[in-house]
C-alpha cells in the first residue's frame, strides 16, 4: 500500500454518535472506558453534541485500542449490539421507516458519508438478492482499520436490518476479507448463518424477496422528514468542508505544481468567486491553505530519512529546491535539513 500523509487521512471524520457506542461496548466488558479513549486522542470530560464529527485516525485508534483492551477479537460484533437507528442520524430513523429493505439500503448508500466520509458502500443486485459491500476493501483501506471495525460495520447493517423488518431475517451470505478469528463460532450467532473468512469481498447479501417486499412499518412523511434532515446536514457539512476538498485536490495535483484557484473551483463545479467566497467563509483564503498543506507535507516527508530534501522540493510543487528551502524557513524559522536532523533525533 502506497505511504499517504497524515494530513490528508487527518481530513477525514466521523459521527461522533457511531463513535459513542465503542464506550457503551468497552462498559459492556467491565471496563473503565475513560482511560482507553483519552488514550485515543479524546477529552473524556467533553460533552459531545450528537451532530459533531471526530477525526476518522483517532476513531480508527479508539477501535486498536478497544480490541487490545477487551482481549476480545470479535469486540465489532459487541459494538453492533448497542447500535439504535438513533446513532445513524436522520438516516436510520429514515432507513427503518423506508417502504422496503432496499429502499433502506439505497438510503444508506446516498447518505452514507454522514456516518464517516471515508466510506465507500455499494449495493449491487445479485442472482438472487441484494449485496452492500465494502468498495474499498480492506486490504485497499489507507487507515488499516482493525479487523474488528469492519466485522462492526458489517453487524450494524444487520442489526439495522433486524430492527426494521424484525428479529427472524437472516442474510444470505456474509463475508470478512481477514483471517478466521478463534471466535468464529459467534458470528454465527449473531448472523444466524456461517461467516466467510478470507473471502474477496466484506459485505453481507439479502434474499431479493424479503429487500423488496413491503414492510408493515413503512412511513413516508417520516422518510421526508428525516432525509430533509440529512441532506440539510450534509448541505452544511459540504460547505465548511471546503477547505478539506480544497486540500485534497492541492495534496493530489502538487507534484504538477501548485494548482490554480480556478482550475479547483472548476473541478468543485463551482465559480472562483463563489470558491474565494466559501474559503473566505471558513475563515481562510487560498493561499494560507496552500502554505498550510505545502508546510505539513514537508514536515512529514523531513521525518523520514528515505526522501532526500530535493525531491520533497519538486513534489510540493516547487520547480526550484532554493525556493522550498526559504519557503520552509519561513513558515518553520529553521532549515529543511536542521528540521530534519532534529526530527531524527527525537
Amino acid at each position: 500500500m502506497t505511504d499517504i500523509p497524515e494530513t490528508s487521512l487527518n481530513q477525514h471524520s466521523t459521527l461522533v454518535s457511531m463513535v459513542a457506542l465503542v464506550v457503551d461496548a468497552l462498559e459492556s466488558y467491565g471496563l473503565d472506558y475513560r482511560p482507553v479513549i483519552e488514550e485515543a486522542g479524546f477529552d473524556a470530560d467533553k460533552v459531545y453534541h450528537h451532530s459533531e464529527r471526530i477525526s476518522t485516525l483517532k476513531n480508527k485508534k479508539l477501535w486498536e485500542l478497544s480490541v487490545q483492551y477487551s482481549g476480545d477479537p470479535c469486540f465489532g460484533l459487541t459494538y453492533a449490539a448497542y447500535i439504535q437507528p438513533s446513532a445513524l442520524h436522520g438516516l436510520g430513523l429514515s432507513w427503518i421507516a423506508s417502504h422496503t429493505l432496499k429502499d433502506g439500503l439505497d438510503r444508506l448508500i446516498r447518505f452514507q458519508k454522514i456516518l464517516a466520509t471515508d466510506m465507500v458502500l455499494e449495493l449491487n443486485e445479485t442472482n438472487t438478492g441484494y449485496c452492500l459491500h465494502d468498495a474499498v476493501g480492506q486490504k485497499d483501506d489507507p487507515f488499516q482499520f482493525p479487523d474488528a471495525a469492519f466485522d462492526g460495520l458489517i453487524a450494524t447493517v444487520y442489526k439495522i436490518c433486524q430492527i426494521m423488518l424484525g428479529p427472524h431475517i437472516k442474510p444470505v451470505r456474509v463475508s470478512f476479507e481477514h483471517p478466521e478469528p478463534p471466535c468464529t463460532e459467534k458470528f454465527e450467532q449473531f448472523f444466524g448463518i456461517p461467516a466467510s473468512f478470507n473471502a474477496n469481498e466484506t459485505a453481507i447479501e439479502f434474499d431479493k424477496e424479503i429487500c423488496e417486499h413491503p414492510t408493515s412499518s413503512a412511513n413516508p412523511e417520516l422518510t421526508r422528514i428525516n432525509d430533509q434532515i440529512v441532506i440539510d446536514y450534509l448541505n452544511q457539512f459540504e460547505q465548511d468542508d471546503i477547505v478539506t476538498q480544497t486540500r485534497k485536490y492541492i495534496i493530489d495535483h502538487l507534484p504538477s505544481g501548485a494548482p490554480r484557484q480556478a482550475v479547483i473551483a472548476s473541478d468543485l463545479n463551482m465559480s472562483l468567486r463563489k470558491f474565494q467566497r466559501q474559503l473566505a467563509h471558513s475563515g481562510t483564503n487560498y493561499t494560507d491553505v496552500l502554505k498550510q498543506v505545502r508546510h505539513e507535507m514537508a514536515c512529514f516527508y523531513l521525518q523520514s530519512p528515505k526522501h532526500q530534501v530535493i525531491s520533497i522540493a519538486y513534489i510540493l510543487g516547487f520547480s526550484d529546491p532554493s525556493n522550498f528551502s526559504r519557503a520552509f524557513k519561513r513558515w518553520s524559522g529553521q532549515s529543511p535539513h536542521h528540521f530534519r536532523q532534529h526530527a531524527l533525533q527525537q
